[in-house]
């Protein structure tokens, strides 16, 4: 117990095995904090989390030295008395110096026989593993690393933020040898066939695998999709955070921060968006992924030769795409966005998007590109060849390809919140910087939206809401769009 004394008498006390975390701050701060109690009755409104020591260096009763101040020393008491360390209980095996991205930090990784501890410098957690729902083991394309993520409920918690999952990094390459600190009667018993008494490879595989076999939770490994790279994940970003976006075959996740797990049953429906920062739009294209429970999460600057794949993967999944209008299934791949003739209520940005990653072919030979939606061309021809028929016609003059024009009576698109600030920003940049070219002012206004906060940020994501709003109102009442004329020039969308 934690016994606190008024005029040597006791005012109250508090059960150290109620503590689920110490941290050190700075020199002389201390803090603790308890478990949530999840069990307490509906009149329980009010429980414990967290107490704040401040411990000066002046303290008699925990001496220290110059590398040991007293608050170091009070907290490695209580850590020796309360439930955050290893309550006598030897680990298994013990793996040193790990990289852990969130919460952030280095950390010695402790496997015991019923829980796993986490001890930094500054933070201490333990994790019990009936809160271990599910492993990841997902390694990155053409990096030197290999993501493990360990999904808790309940959380962790450090401060005031909740950490539903720990990403741990590992060196893809690294050997790794140990042997279990545990005897071959309980090798034989509780855990045969899931453990064995020494390992040796591949440190990320060696550490799945001891967890696995402890906790009992499930592992999940890539599945069928490739990006271009042939790598697991699409680059992408989220919340002005890059990262790389996993299409696996239950769900979506997106790593390292803010770690984003999505469930396939959870989505209501997907859509391909025009990616809106500035000029570098024709390289990029963002994906939105709307949840059942009205959430939404917009993954941007995904680059244009990606599309074919995720399309092909989200429709195999049987997702909804917003794009393809009603009625139209999407288990036919591409083909229906571009060979249907009556499809009016097409994206024409998707379409657009779906013909450039065609540009980024590297093949010898591409199929030729169709003069004309109604006569789909499936001849190829080598590359040579269709250049000299793109650039000149039989008597030598050059041709110009027909593009379809946008109805006038089509509803304006819905704009993002960048592009609302960037509308209210964009002269206030060109008058801090007289004679900045064009394609320069939208590099700059992408800078100061990537370094502002949330908060900042909600006024035009407010607006940009909205928008979203009577774009759906206007599109759901759009039923008999006017022909579209052919125009022979080379408009942009």
């Amino acid at each position: 117990m934690l016994t606190f004394l008024v005029d040597s008498k006791q005012a109250f006390e508090v059960s150290l095995a109620d503590v689920s975390q110490t941290q050190l701050q700075g020199k002389n701060d201390v803090i603790l904090e308890f478990h949530v109690d999840d069990t307490t009755g509906a009149n329980e409104k009010d429980s414990l989390m967290e107490i704040s020591f401040h411990i000066p260096n002046s303290n008699t009763q925990f001496v220290g030295d110059e590398s040991h101040p007293p608050a170091q020393v009070f907290r490695d008491k209580i850590s020796s008395m309360a439930d955050v360390g290893s309550g006598g209980e030897d680990a298994v095996t013990t793996f040193d110096s790990i990289a852990i991205l969130t919460p952030r930090g280095r950390y010695s990784v402790e496997l015991h026989l019923s829980f796993l501890r986490l001890q930094g410098q500054a933070n201490d957690f333990k994790i019990q593993y009936s809160s271990v729902v599910r492993l990841f083991l997902l390694p990155k394309s053409n990096q030197p690393h290999t993501y493990v993520v360990v999904t808790l409920d309940p959380p962790i918690r450090k401060g005031q933020t909740l950490y539903p999952h720990i990403v741990l990094q590992f060196e893809t390459d690294l050997v790794y040898q140990t042997d279990l600190a545990m005897n071959e009667e309980l090798l034989n018993t509780k855990y045969k066939d899931k453990l064995e008494l020494s390992y040796k490879g591949l440190m990320h595989e060696v550490f799945t695998t001891i967890l696995r076999g402890l906790s009992g939770a499930k592992v999940t490994k890539p599945g069928k999709f490739r990006s271009c790279q042939d790598g697991y994940a699409v680059k992408s970003s989220l919340k002005a955070e890059d990262g790389v976006l996993y299409p696996l075959e239950k769900s979506f996740f997106f790593l390292p921060k803010p770690p984003t797990l999505i469930l396939h049953d959870q989505i209501d429906y997907v859509e391909f968006e025009r990616h809106g920062a500035g000029g570098s739009n024709m390289h990029y294209f963002d994906l939105l992924i709307r949840l059942k429970s009205e959430q939404e999460h917009l993954f941007r600057n995904i680059q244009r030769n990606e599309y074919h794949n995720l399309f092909d993967f989200i429709s195999s999944k049987g997702l909804k795409i917003m794009n393809l209008g009603e009625g139209q299934a999407a288990n036919g791949g591409v083909a229906p966005l571009l060979d249907d003739a009556d499809d009016d209520a097409v994206d024409p940005h998707l379409v657009r998007v779906k013909n450039e990653a065609g540009d980024d072919e590297s093949d010898e030979e591409k199929p030729a590109k169709k003069e004309s939606r109604k006569e789909p061309s499936t001849s190829k021809v080598p590359s040579s060849k269709k250049q000299k028929t793109k650039d000149a016609g039989e008597d030598g003059s050059k041709k110009k390809k027909q593009k379809k024009k946008k109805d006038p009576n089509a509803p304006k698109r819905a704009m993002s919140g960048f592009m609302f600030f960037s509308n209210m920003e964009r002269e206030n940049v060109r008058r801090e910087n007289p004679g900045i070219a064009f394609t320069a002012v939208g590099r700059a206004l992408g800078e100061k939206w990537k370094k502002m906060s949330a908060d900042e940020k909600e006024p035009y994501e407010a607006k940009a809401r909205q928008d979203k709003e009577r774009y759906k109102d206007e599109i759901n009442g759009y039923k008999n769009p006017q022909p579209m004329n052919i125009d022979s020039g080379n408009e942009s969308d």
